[in-house]
């Protein structure tokens, strides 16, 4: 089965577009457990118990990790080996350099910490990205319109009368030969990615931006779905992870992620037309 196959499938069990960003972040973590290793295991492992049944992927992000060093890396792999096996996980290191390392980027990825999907940046080209797609039962989300506010000092520039993320995509859809590729683009950015939709294919799409950095839940839907005949993935981090500072942060959650699913879902069934305008 391909990658993006079986994002599909654990979207249909589950009944969830959602991917839960795992942002480790120390200063917002409940005090008792950002203070060392094991809490944070303990805390990750509580959040995942708390949503595995409602969500479709988990994405580490690995600088919060990495951050810590050994330990943060070791801390890495634990919790990847316990999130349960029909879960997708989306390893966020945004990783982009000559075929040789991205060969070593790849087997880091997908054999040490037994990722199903990576991030990838597509500034060198098909041979930074083709280590990765060697693999094919795995996949690669390839940064097209990120939501960050630097994303019109390079992506946003015209090339013969046509954006590079344009192109990006365009290349993207070009290479999906295995089904294993998809694109990252920002809900912050919701005509482009309306725009980008259009020309991608059954490709995947995964849609940070949605809650904190202020993109719309309901028009990050519609658009990334094709008002639900595209597969997308959206990712929630703080507002799901921090949902409380207590010790009941993950009933807290829990409850964020079902209210997230309950507005999705609601969406589906009306024919994707409660989006906001």
């Amino acid at each position: 089965m391909s990658a993006t196959s079986e994002l599909k499938r654990i979207q249909e069990k589950n009944k969830s577009m959602l991917c839960i960003g795992l942002d480790l972040d120390r200063k917002k973590v409940p005090t008792n457990y950002a203070t060392s290793i094991k809490g944070l295991y303990d805390f990750a492992m509580r959040i995942i118990d708390a949503t595995a049944d409602q969500v479709c992927a988990y994405k580490p992000n690995m600088a919060f990790f990495e951050e810590l060093g050994p330990e943060g890396l070791s801390l890495l792999e634990k919790i990847t080996q316990k999130i349960p096996n029909d879960i997708p996980v989306i390893m966020d290191g945004k990783r982009g350099d000559i075929g040789n390392t991205a060969a070593h980027y790849a087997a880091a990825m997908f054999e040490r910490y037994n990722a199903s999907w990576v991030t990838v940046n597509p500034y060198m080209g098909y041979d930074s990205i083709r280590p990765f797609l060697e693999y094919k039962d795995k996949g690669a989300f390839v940064l097209c319109l990120t939501s960050n506010p630097g994303s019109r000092d390079f992506q946003f520039l015209h090339v013969l009368n046509k954006p590079v993320y344009m192109y990006v995509a365009e290349k993207v859809a070009y290479w999906d030969k295995e089904q294993n590729l998809g694109l990252v683009v920002g809900a912050t950015h919701p005509d482009q990615l309306s725009e980008i939709r259009k020309i991608s294919g059954e490709m995947p799409i995964l849609i940070p931006g949605v809650g904190a950095q202020g993109g719309s839940l309901e028009q990050a839907v519609q658009a990334g779905t094709d008002n639900f005949k595209k597969p997308a993935l959206i990712n929630v981090s703080r507002t799901v992870l921090y949902a409380s500072p207590e010790d009941d942060f993950d009933n807290a959650a829990r409850t964020e992620v079902e209210k997230l699913n309950t507005i999705i879902n609601s969406m589906r069934s009306s024919g994707g037309n409660e989006a906001s305008s």
